[in-house]
């Protein structure tokens, strides 16, 4: 955590009062929801996205105080973030979520769906209320091509014939978007030009990108971090480890690869198999290659900017993403 310290430093201020005005925004005239979002509000993660939002505003605003349309683009992207989270844990039957509970694991299922949908009505109004339609623009596209990918990613895994180029589709919508969307919420809440918040959002959309090969990476560790080692294989995820392996495997071995993550990815063998040999035809290696070219993409994007500690913690961050121990 010393990293994320290290990169919010510019904009401590700027948190400690969004943390304030995210809490307040999440309140409700029913008991039992506020409830449940001060148990969400009182475990929050590493709030990533909200600090791509402010660095990114304050790299191109520069030092001046930050009116309140940047903080409601950053709880708008929390509130969005945060629903889709409680989603995904009714969707994927988690009882954990940053090591607590999760809110379907203690209220059950249709209230932790409820609460995804007032998080969701929150966002949306919040942006209305303040004829923020441009910034709402940006949450809905990403909100549309969250859904897309999780879909796509679905009908692929049925008959396991995902492409490189399908694999990276996938990313881009189902994780890449948002922090796409919160890099070009920075630039269009300080008002950046079109152009640049064009380019803001694909400096986020690289980033989002060398994360979730990250992630990937993550289901091949020795250590336990992050998540358990052969999570996606058990899960028939197709990550760009076992893409490559399948793409230069003979006929046979493909074959066998494809039976081992369809019929037995819950056999622990199996698994450890087919780990060992992503890992031999060098797959690993590959995915590293792929991360690693995102992030210099990223790089030279705001290389152009004019040296700031915002700029210095972007650089931090971009770093972060793809050092992360989880």
């Amino acid at each position: 955590m010393k990293a994320v310290s290290q990169i919010k430093l510019p904009i401590e201020h700027e948190m400690e009062l969004f943390e304030k005005k995210f809490s307040n925004s999440m309140q409700s005239r029913v008991p039992l929801f506020n409830r449940i979002t001060h148990y969400v509000v009182n475990r929050k993660g590493k709030q990533m996205r909200p600090m791509f939002v402010f660095l990114i505003a304050k790299m191109i605003h520069g030092d001046d105080p930050l009116s309140d349309r940047v903080y409601r683009g950053a709880s708008v992207i929390e509130l969005i973030h945060t629903a889709t989270l409680v989603h995904d844990d009714v969707v994927d039957d988690s009882n954990k979520r940053r090591g607590f509970f999760s809110i379907n694991a203690l209220w059950k299922n249709k209230i932790a769906v409820l609460v995804g949908d007032f998080m969701l009505s929150k966002g949306m109004l919040m942006c209305i209320d303040n004829d923020d339609f441009d910034l709402l623009r940006i949450i809905s596209k990403a909100v549309r091509e969250m859904a897309e990918g999780e879909l796509l990613q679905i009908d692929k895994a049925r008959k396991l014939d995902i492409t490189e180029e399908i694999y990276y589709e996938i990313i881009r919508k189902k994780t890449a978007t948002l922090i796409a969307a919160c890099c070009a919420m920075g630039a269009q809440s300080v008002w950046a030009t079109k152009d640049e918040v064009k380019l803001m959002e694909k400096f986020g959309e690289l980033i989002g990108m060398a994360f979730q090969i990250k992630d990937d990476l993550f289901d091949y560790g020795e250590a336990k971090i992050g998540k358990p080692t052969g999570i996606d294989i058990k899960e028939q995820k197709m990550t760009l480890p076992l893409i490559h392996a399948l793409n230069t495997a003979p006929a046979d071995k493909k074959r066998w690869l494809i039976n081992s993550v369809k019929n037995h990815n819950t056999d622990k063998k199996r698994v450890k198999e087919v780990i060992a040999y992503v890992k031999e035809v060098g797959g690993l290696d590959y995915a590293v290659k792929k991360m690693k070219a995102y992030q210099e993409q990223a790089m030279e994007l705001i290389k152009p900017y004019p040296n700031s500690p915002y700029k210095d913690s972007l650089v931090l961050m971009v770093d972060y993403v793809i050092d992360r121990k989880k």
